[in-house]
Formats: structure tokens, C-alpha cells, sequence
């Protein structure tokens, strides 16, 4: 006992005290081990301590910074779109995660995947209305897919683990982590472990169909006469694009895309028709109230395709594949079904449905794309007197690009000539604000989409109504050397609020006319090239100077004022009610 007593005290004074990392080391550590290479984000006091924790981790983590949290958002949109992995952004508390929210909710309507890790206030300020403190859990719940706030140092690893495979799994979605203060700067109580999630309790996407529901749809497939497939963005997302082609070839059926579909299936494929929606083609729309049965694949009958949804397909049986259950039977009744992945469930279905002559059928499409081809294309493409048009811009843009960059489009007029004139060629070339139609999308968009695929040339669309929600984003391109193409189709107004009043308001227009500053200016004080188009003359090498260009360059197009887009369905009226003019 004597000997053990002597030895006893200078073990305990040599033995090393156990060390642990705190809160905002083990928030990198965690994004490292989910093989995040990209953050988009805007520091500020509530998050200084995981930005202190960044410093040490530059070389295996590349941040960005934007100018505007908004920025940031709808950056690591543009990076997941194009990536298929989720976006992550970095901003501060109060207005830093206000400045945000706008980003989220378009994320969530148009299934985009983003973690945003947002910091707090420290804990023992919650609720007492400290300095930029805000409610941001209750301000972001409804416009996540999940939410949580992190208090305590030892609660990151499983949290972080968790909002990756719910923003990434199933339906795609944004997270948002919001990270008190003190959680950031404690330390964790014991070593720091990451294990990627796999499964939650509470929540389990279905990727694997049914085979009874399988089976129910290749019957109602194989017993159609008049079958039409209308696909969305959920085929993109499950990267399925091989499948809806092999599927599409055996059956023969013609298919159109929605607005966010778009890119899915080569416009020069011989089956495709077309787009779908309030903008989209002629043929496309009116078509769908003669078929006698529609395959609609990722896709969520949004109301910008169906018009006065109680008028559409009543004629029609519907095979609704998604995979998010709360979709099917939400706006459209399904006949049979299908919950699922895309690309489990077209791989489920190639071999039950059987090769079928639809040429007579397919045929009866091309009858309206002839009326729309004399009534708008031609006379829109053709047209030597006036200003130049959007179309005219976005034809030969596709030309010179032979239909294979990445086109990023804000939303208004200019979005609608891009989806109808630029002829992809390539999956996954469109990204675009669909259902939320955010003005400013485009400009951080691209460059978040330039970040995410560098071999591939990214072209923004962008009006001049837009650009100047997020033009401060030419600051980060510069600065990031990212070489981003925009275009901006400058018509003095806001085009599309424009062509409402002027159609249904009596040209009553109503604070939409616009004085611009000199955007090449603007840009040039950036540090981004650029110039001005005024003449159709000067069109084609305008544009050979943005594509041939090494870095970013703006390209600002003086175009009609008053153009207008046709074909156009009239809010609340059917699609069969479509108007050419």
C-alpha cells in the first residue's frame, strides 16, 4: 500500500489533461467529413467564431464571400442545382438570416437542396431582444424542410449529420441550423465523432415503388391511345435522364417539359414537343386535353401549367409518379400512382411497357407547332425594323453555343423568350426560379453554378428590372475570377407587369417604366468587361465578344420596349384558352 501511495500522486500530476474542440471547430469538422468543398457566405458577431474556425480550415474548404446574404442563397442554389449536392451558406444573426429567408423559400417551392448555418445569439440572451436577435426558427419553419437550434457545443456533430441527409434525400429540400453563440465558443464535453446519417425515425423517404403500383401504371400505359408524358424537375434530380429516354424511346409517346424540365431531354429529340405552361409552346398546351392518358414523371401540376386546374385533363387517365407523397392527388387525381425515386421507378417500369406505334398521334402535335411557327416564331426571328428582340438574342445565343451551356435565367420576359428560343442540347443546362419567381435570382445563381460545374460555360439571362435587385454580385464574380457570361435584355421596364397591364389593364401602366443607370459602367467599376448593343447589326459580334471573352463579361442589349410573350394562357383561364396574340 506504501508503494502504491508514493507512485500514485505523480501519475495523476503527468497524466495529460483530455482535450476537446469546441463548437465552431467541430461545425467544420462536420462539413469537412460531408465532403463540403464550397460555402457561401457574409460574416457578422454571432457567427465570428465558426468564421475564426474557418480560418483554419481554407485549405479544405473553400468560402465565398458574397456581397448581400441573398446573394448567398440563391449562390449555393445555383451550386446545388447544378451539382446535385446540397448548398451550404454561412451568415450571421438578425438581418445576416432575414436577408436569407427569401433564398430559402425559393429553394423549398423548387426542391433545391441547401444547409444554411445561421448563428444565435448566445443561449442566456434567447428571448430577452438582444442585439440582432431573431426568431429565425419560427420566421424559417414553414419554408424548411427541417429546422433546429443548436445550444450546447456537443450537439453538432448529430445535427449537422441530420441536416445533410434531410436536405439531400427524398424530396430535396433547404435546412436551416441556427447555432447559438455560447454553443459556438464551448467546448464539447467529450472527442468529437461523425457517422453520416442514414435513416431517421420520423422520416423515411420512399425511393423504392411499390411493384403493385408499378404494375397498375405500365397496364394504363400499355392501353393507351392517345398517351402524352409531361415531365418535371424531379427527373433531374434523380438524374434519370437515361432512363426517360430509354423510356420514351420503347414507348414511342411524345413529351413535353415543364418550365424547370426544360433541359431534360434534348429539344432535338424526335418525341420531343415541347413546353408546358402559361409561356410554354401552342401544341404542348392545348394537346393535353386530347390525350387519353398522361404520364406526369417529377412533376407537381403546379398552376402555371394548369391553368384553371378544374378544366385540365378531365378527359384523361393520370399515372403520377413522385416522390413526395403529399403531391399525388394534390392538385390532379391520380389513377394509378406511383411514389418513388424517377429513376427507381422508370427503371421499375421499362420492362412492363411494350413498344407502341404512336406516329399518327404525334403527328397531330406538329399541326399547332405549325400555327405557332407563322403566327410568332417567324415573325419574332425575322423581323428587320425596330429594336432588336429578345428572341432574336436568345436564337442566336443558342446558335453560337450550339444549345450546350448552362443557361441561368432570372423571371420575367426575358425567362420565358429563354426557356421558348434556346435549344438545349445537353440535361441539366436550365437553372431558373420556377416556383417562387425570385427577381434577383439569376446573377448569384450563376456564379454559384459556375463554382459548382467550371468546365461548363454559364450564361445568365437577366432583365434590367432584376439586375438591379442583386447587381452587387458583380463583386463577388470579380473577385472570385469566376468567368460568368451575362446578358442583360434591357427594355426600360418591367416587362412583364408591363404586358399585363397593357393586356388586361387597358395599358394602364402603373409604375413599371424604368430609368437605368449605365450598367456597363457599373460593371466596368467592378471590374467586369462589357458593352452595350444597341444595333441588330452589331448583334452577332456583340455576343462572340461575351462567349470568346476569358473572364466575366456583361453584355447589356437594348431591346423593344413593348415586346410581348406569346403563346400566353390568361391567369384563371384553361389551357385550351391559350392565346397566340
Amino acid at each position: 500500500m506504501e508503494a502504491i501511495a508514493n507512485v500514485m500522486p505523480e501519475a495523476i500530476e503527468t497524466a495529460p489533461a483530455p482535450t476537446y474542440i469546441n463548437g465552431s471547430h467541430a461545425l467544420m469538422q462536420a462539413l469537412v467529413a460531408e465532403g463540403v468543398d464550397t460555402i457561401f457566405g457574409y460574416p457578422g458577431g454571432a457567427i465570428m467564431p465558426v468564421y475564426d474556425a474557418l480560418y483554419d480550415f481554407q485549405e479544405r474548404i473553400n468560402h465565398i464571400l458574397v456581397r448581400h446574404e441573398q446573394g448567398a442563397g440563391h449562390a449555393a442554389e445555383g451550386y446545388a442545382r447544378v451539382t446535385g449536392r446540397a448548398g451550404v451558406c454561412l451568415v450571421t444573426s438578425g438581418p445576416g438570416a432575414t436577408n436569407l429567408v427569401t433564398a430559402i423559400a425559393d429553394a423549398l417551392i423548387d426542391s433545391t437542396p441547401l444547409v444554411c448555418v445561421v448563428g444565435q445569439v448566445a443561449k442566456k440572451l434567447l428571448g430577452t431582444d438582444a442585439f440582432q436577435e431573431a426568431d429565425v426558427m419560427g420566421v424559417t419553419m414553414p419554408i424548411t424542410k427541417w429546422n433546429y437550434q443548436i445550444t450546447s457545443a456537443d450537439e453538432v456533430p448529430e445535427v449537422i449529420s441530420k441536416a445533410f441527409y434531410i436536405a439531400q434525400s427524398g424530396r430535396p429540400g433547404p435546412v436551416l441550423i441556427d447555432i447559438t453563440k455560447s454553443a459556438q465558443l464551448e467546448l464539447m464535453t467529450k472527442p468529437f465523432a461523425y457517422e453520416r446519417c442514414q435513416s431517421i425515425i420520423s422520416y423515411k423517404p420512399r425511393r423504392v415503388p411499390k411493384q403493385e403500383q408499378v404494375e397498375a401504371a405500365a397496364k394504363l400505359i400499355n392501353s393507351a391511345k392517345k398517351p402524352y408524358i409531361l415531365v418535371g424537375h424531379g427527373v433531374q434530380i434523380a438524374k434519370a435522364e437515361d432512363e426517360l429516354r430509354e423510356f420514351v424511346e420503347k414507348t414511342g409517346i411524345p413529351v413535353a417539359t415543364t418550365l424547370l424540365g426544360q433541359s431534360t431531354i434534348s429539344t432535338a429529340h424526335p418525341l420531343y414537343v415541347g413546353w408546358l405552361g402559361m409561356h410554354g409552346n401552342y401544341g404542348p398546351n392545348v394537346m393535353t386535353d386530347q390525350a387519353d392518358v398522361i404520364i406526369a414523371i417529377g412533376m407537381r401540376f403546379d398552376d402555371r401549367v394548369t391553368g384553371d386546374a378544374s378544366k385540365y385533363i378531365k378527359q384523361a387517365k393520370v399515372v403520377h409518379i413522385e416522390i413526395d407523397p403529399a403531391e399525388i392527388d394534390k392538385i390532379i387525381r391520380a389513377d394509378a400512382p406511383v411514389v418513388g425515386d424517377a429513376k427507381e421507378v422508370l427503371k421499375a417500369l421499362i420492362p412492363l411497357v411494350n413498344p407502341n406505334d404512336h406516329t399518327v398521334w404525334r403527328n397531330e402535335f406538329r399541326k399547332y407547332d405549325a400555327i405557332e411557327k407563322e403566327t410568332i416564331t417567324v415573325p419574332e426571328l425575322t423581323s428587320q425594323t425596330g429594336k432588336i428582340k429578345m428572341a432574336e438574342v436568345i436564337d442566336l445565343l443558342s446558335k453560337k453555343t450550339k444549345g450546350e451551356s448552362i443557361l441561368v435565367t432570372d423571371v420575367g420576359q426575358h425567362q420565358m423568350m429563354a426557356s421558348r428560343y434556346y435549344q438545349f442540347r445537353r440535361p441539366n443546362s436550365l437553372v431558373t426560379s420556377g416556383g417562387m419567381g425570385t427577381m434577383g435570382f439569376a446573377l448569384p445563381a450563376a456564379f454559384g453554378a459556375q463554382v459548382g460545374a467550371p468546365d461548363r460555360q454559364v450564361v445568365a439571362i437577366i432583365g434590367d428590372g432584376c439586375f438591379q435587385m442583386t447587381l452587387q454580385e458583380l463583386g463577388t464574380i470579380v473577385q472570385n475570377k469566376q468567368p460568368v457570361k451575362a446578358i442583360i435584355l434591357n427594355n426600360n421596364f418591367l416587362g412583364m407587369v408591363r404586358q399585363w397591364q397593357q393586356l388586361f389593364h387597358e395599358r394602364r401602366y402603373s409604375f413599371v417604366e424604368l430609368q437605368n443607370p449605365d450598367f456597363v459602367t457599373i460593371a466596368k467599376g467592378f471590374g467586369m468587361a462589357g458593352h452595350t448593343c444597341n444595333e441588330r447589326e452589331s448583334l452577332s459580334d456583340s455576343l462572340d465578344n461575351l462567349l470568346n471573352s476569358d473572364g466575366p463579361y456583361l453584355l447589356e442589349v437594348i431591346v423593344e420596349k413593348e415586346e410581348n410573350v406569346f403563346p400566353m394562357v390568361p391567369a384563371g383561364a384553361s389551357v385550351a384558352q391559350i392565346r397566340l396574340k
